[in-house]
């Protein structure tokens, strides 16, 4: 792979030659059981025993009637699905065995408002041939670079739709299918983001996004990937005081070698500059510090701070489906409730899921003192996240509402959620149902230009 790193390249393969010789490569055998008994990402196609779970049959990949052309909010394709139950701080004990602690802690600090209305367990991921046939191919070549710095030998799919080596690795490998989760080609959306207060009260910060998934060019190969997964920029529309400003980001692949690359626009001073600082636990003053800049989409950015334990699969209740609480017209008031998001837009079902425990390393800085992901053993996104401070309480419960976006065809997270069970405020990403339209996934490729820092000062002077 051609970091342009010319003088780490030695120490890059020896350390690649370190982490990689202790597991077996997955043979043309094994990866032959992807598209058969198990599905094109590596998740078993056979449901549970118990019927809770059902088989794939492959995925969402037609839009339902009416839907039609990127961009418009999405149609429930399940409007007659109805609860089946509700869990509630009353119950919970009876469904524990299938809930992760941090939402038996919203449960439990939120009784008589926080509940999970549970539906029929539906596995609508999907993804195009061609993302099939490249995750064919990581599957029997795909490596972690050292101790989870990076990746070698993966493009335009899953790198590791099927786990091996031992639970640390393992457990490198669920993560890096999230950082490189199929998401479509490119994408824009007009969103905004609030912090909710203890006491209901809330300002919304409205942007423009647009995002180049690099990783997935069609057009491009590993060779090209320049060490950048997705380029990235948000420009602030509103409130005014923060209108104009705007970031750019390169998410490198290695982070390492070459941390994440990040440029800021100032609207007063009219000048980009470097913004060395959008990584690990830097907060987000838009989310009056509810978010750091490693808990954007859930979780981005480098491995190295943390030791990483898989946990194995557990059938957990994770928020799939969400199309009701994304339908336009919905107005931010419906959808916001006081501690939290209000639940009877909310769906949640029966998955299966990847668990993984990340713990701060000795003399390592970092807010969270732990990490417990909840990783979709189908679409690879991570739909729940507990945090953990210092002293080993639980501190933040981190949600991913998913849906699949039929458009790409694939999962990806409508809303995503951040609870602050001390401080008992939380924080939104996404909200987009009183905009004209919702995300809009294409398979454009723009220009890479585009998304430099000199183009960042002319668009955002306009």
């Amino acid at each position: 792979m051609n970091y342009k790193k010319s003088a780490l390249l030695g120490g890059l393969f020896a350390l690649s030659i370190a982490s990689s010789s202790s597991w077996a490569a997955v043979s043309s055998a094994e990866a032959s059981r992807l598209g058969q008994t198990l599905t094109p990402f590596g998740s078993p196609k056979a449901g549970n025993e118990s019927g809770t779970i059902p088989e794939w049959t492959g995925g969402i990949t037609e839009p339902p009637a009416g839907y039609n052309e990127a961009g418009q909010h999405h149609i429930d394709p399940f409007p007659n699905d109805e609860v089946l139950f509700t869990i509630t701080a009353a119950n919970k004990g009876q469904y524990a065995a299938h809930l992760s602690d941090g939402v038996l802690a919203m449960l439990e600090t939120y009784p008589t408002s926080f509940r999970v209305p549970v539906y029929k367990s539906r596995r609508t991921h999907a993804v195009p041939e061609w993302v099939a046939k490249n995750t064919r191919e990581n599957a029997v070549k795909a490596e972690v670079v050292g101790t989870g710095e990076g990746l070698d030998g993966a493009y335009g799919g899953y790198p590791f739709p099927i786990l091996r080596g031992n639970d640390e690795q393992k457990a490198w490998q669920v993560v890096w299918n999230h950082l490189t989760r199929w998401r479509g080609v490119s994408g824009t959306r007009r969103s905004s983001e609030v912090a909710v207060q203890a006491n209901g009260d809330y300002s919304l910060v409205t942007t423009q996004q647009e995002a180049f998934f690099n990783f997935y060019n069609p057009e491009g190969s590993e060779e090209e990937l320049d060490n950048v997964i997705f380029y990235y920029t948000s420009f602030t529309q509103s409130p005014p005081r923060l209108a104009g400003s705007a970031i750019l980001i390169h998410e490198t692949l290695n982070q390492v070698i070459n941390p994440r690359n990040g440029w800021g626009y100032n609207a007063g001073q009219r000048r980009v500059r470097r913004a060395p600082n959008l990584g690990y636990d830097s907060p987000i003053a838009t989310a009056d510090n509810l978010r750091t800049a490693d808990d954007s989409d859930i979780f981005n950015g480098a491995l190295d701070r943390y030791n990483w334990n898989y946990e194995g699969v557990k059938e957990i209740y994770v928020p799939y489906n969400n199309y009701r609480i994304g339908e336009k017209g919905t107005p931010y008031s419906e959808i916001l409730g006081i501690s939290h998001l209000n639940p009877d837009l909310t769906r949640w079902e029966l998955h299966r899921v990847h668990v993984v425990e990340a713990t701060l390393k000795d003399g390592a800085r970092h807010i969270y003192g732990k990490r417990r992901f909840y990783v979709d053993e189908d679409s690879w996104n991570t739909l729940l996240l507990d945090q953990y401070d210092g002293r080993g309480e639980l501190w933040r419960v981190t949600m991913g509402l998913a849906k699949n976006y039929y458009e790409l065809p694939g999962v990806w997270t409508v809303l995503d959620v951040y609870h602050d069970l001390q401080a008992r405020r939380y924080h939104v990403l996404g909200l987009d149902t009183e905009e004209p339209n919702t995300r809009v996934l294409t398979e454009e490729v723009p220009n890479k230009r585009y998304y430099s820092p000199a183009s960042l000062r002319r668009r955002s002077v306009r």
